[in-house]
């Protein structure tokens, strides 16, 4: 059996960040299809579970526990289960990441 999801495009002033929770489909595999204006990015936070990121396109710099720093397409970031995490677009384009939560929903906790 598989399950399809389709695109939608957002509505104007609608949030172009798409978050798939796979328990509804039972997975073991969360994540957000972040597509971000420059400026955008999320605040701080921490999940209980490890978290990676890998960049499509954009330029990201990610805050992990104390450390900063900057990733471009192709790039793979990781930050491991309890640190507090964030990201932000710091190009002149959109950035587009995968936010994967090895997870079957998304726990995240703002601090």
């Amino acid at each position: 059996m598989f399950a399809i999801i389709r695109h939608q495009e957002p509505q104007p002033g609608q949030s172009r960040t798409v978050r798939f929770e796979g328990r509804q489909f039972g997975s073991n595999a969360s994540f957000f299809l972040v597509d971000a204006e420059p400026g955008g990015g999320v605040g701080l936070h921490v999940h209980p579970y490890p978290e990676t990121w890998i960049v499509r396109k954009g330029e990201a710099e990610f805050t992990v526990g104390d450390d900063k720093t900057r990733a471009f397409p192709g790039d793979i970031v990781v930050a491991s289960a309890g640190f507090p995490h964030r990201f932000c677009n710091v190009g002149d384009g959109r950035l587009e990441l995968v936010c994967i939560h090895p997870n079957d929903t998304i726990q995240q906790e703002f601090l």
